[in-house]
């Protein structure tokens, strides 16, 4: 008996396999946003596909540009749509996996090299380089949430997705981090407190957004996913099947509907109403004849102006194209437009205004599809469309999908590094 034939084969049944990481049992997801508040209780089946047990939505209260502003305000969104998932679902939630959105989320990607000096690569080597980028990467005030191998360099053998158990001089890694402002990490930690819930997990809001909307060969060649969402744009590049670059847009939604509202001074509802049922970054030769109802603010109910649609389209298309511009800068400035490819996938409610596919096709010169996640068991049709990608991607993380070859976790013993911190954060100031 050769010794190839004495090594262990592990052999999984296609139905009943699961994905490293996924959750056992009845488990919840919680997309707190600018515009909405999403829960979602589900449970891993046997083939390693999420079913939806309980569905929770409420309008966006206590929320702005992603972070909390108001805590009793937005603890009442959250008890009201994790109630509602809950009674659907008949299960009590402890903890929830959460999007991160707040304290300016930022991304960095470096290059480590690590002496093996000719023995097998371990898993304490791999946490021993991600302690070392966490340090090298640390900025006062700023907590790192993600941190993963995207890529090592085995010798002078780069491309190697898991390098455990190769013999080698040298190990290189291409890591990546995400980090955010310690204080707003806090303050929603603090918020979940007051719902009774725990932070399980912190998962970036356009990386869930890719895992609901992107197809395996667009994050293999290179492409762009863009959660267009109410208070921020936020974007994820992946490229090799991994994240490589996240960042985030103080533009979203809610400025369209403010800008409607200033220039036509009418109520935020009824801006909010005419982007939603007539807005376009597309002119079309019908819009100078369309004429359209706008109430002002502070007039009486028979005091209504009209204005042709065309008006409407030209105060969104600026907005659009100017978080576009942004969008397209910040790609060049983070070096990773090359990696990125040539495809773009647009998601979140904003992605849905008619030509905004179009525009951005033109500012970012790259090809551009709209994103609608994935169909998922037990989940209303009408919480299947863009607007809720990353609610469906937080599914989608907690069957096990995306998760790095090791966690970003120093040890065993602590298994979820930021969410321990945040409890103790709260704990000390009990």
């Amino acid at each position: 008996m050769n010794a190839l034939s004495r090594l262990p084969v592990r052999v999984e049944s296609g139905p009943e396999r699961r994905r490293r990481g996924a959750r056992a049992g009845a488990f919840g997801v919680l997309d707190i946003g600018t515009s909405k508040t999403v829960c979602l209780i589900a449970r891993v089946e046997g083939d390693g596909e999420p079913r939806v047990l309980g569905f929770g939505w409420q309008r966006g209260r206590g929320v702005k540009g992603g972070s909390i502003i108001d805590l009793e305000e937005a603890e009442r969104a959250i008890r009201a749509a994790v109630g509602q998932a809950e009674e659907m679902a008949d299960t009590k939630l402890t903890g929830v996996i959460v999007n991160l959105s707040c304290g300016q989320p930022a991304s960095r990607l470096m290059h480590l090299q690590w002496q093996i000096a000719g023995r097998a690569v371990t898993d304490a080597d791999l946490r021993a380089m991600l302690a070392e980028g966490r340090r090298r990467g640390h900025e006062e005030g700023r907590e790192t949430v993600h941190g993963a191998p995207v890529s090592f360099t085995v010798d002078a053998t780069p491309g190697v997705e898991d390098p455990r158990g190769m013999v080698c001089e040298t190990l290189g890694a291409r890591i990546h981090l995400v980090d955010a402002a310690q204080l707003s990490l806090r303050n929603l930690g603090t918020c979940l407190a007051r719902c009774d819930l725990e932070v399980e997990e912190l998962v970036s809001s356009p990386f869930a957004a890719g895992l609901a909307t992107l197809v395996e060969d667009e994050k293999r060649i290179g492409a762009t996913v863009v959660d267009m969402g109410g208070g921020t744009t936020s974007f994820a590049v992946f490229s090799e099947g991994q994240l490589i670059h996240a960042g985030q847009i103080p533009v979203g939604g809610w400025q369209v509907t403010n800008d409607l509202a200033r220039v036509l001074s009418t109520p935020l509802n009824h801006a909010e109403r005419l982007k939603t049922l007539h807005g376009g970054a597309q002119p079309a030769a019908e819009d100078e004849r369309e004429m359209l109802p706008v109430p002002l603010v502070g007039e009486d109910e028979d005091h209504i102006a009209r204005i042709p649609r065309a008006m409407v389209v030209n105060i969104i298309r600026p907005r659009l194209e100017e978080t576009f511009e942004l969008l397209r800068d910040r790609l060049e400035q983070a070096g990773v437009a090359g990696e990125a490819g040539t495809r773009v996938v647009l998601t979140g409610g904003a992605s849905q205004l008619i030509g905004a596919r179009e525009l951005a096709a033109r500012v970012l010169d790259r090809q551009v599809r709209i994103g609608r996640p994935r169909a998922t068991r037990g989940l209303p049709e009408t919480a299947g469309g863009p607007p809720f990608a990353a609610a469906i991607g937080l599914l989608a993380w907690g069957a096990g999908e995306g998760r790095p070859i090791i966690d970003i976790a120093p040890g065993p013993d602590r298994p979820r590094g930021v969410v321990r911190r945040l409890i103790d954060w709260l704990r000390a100031g009990a």
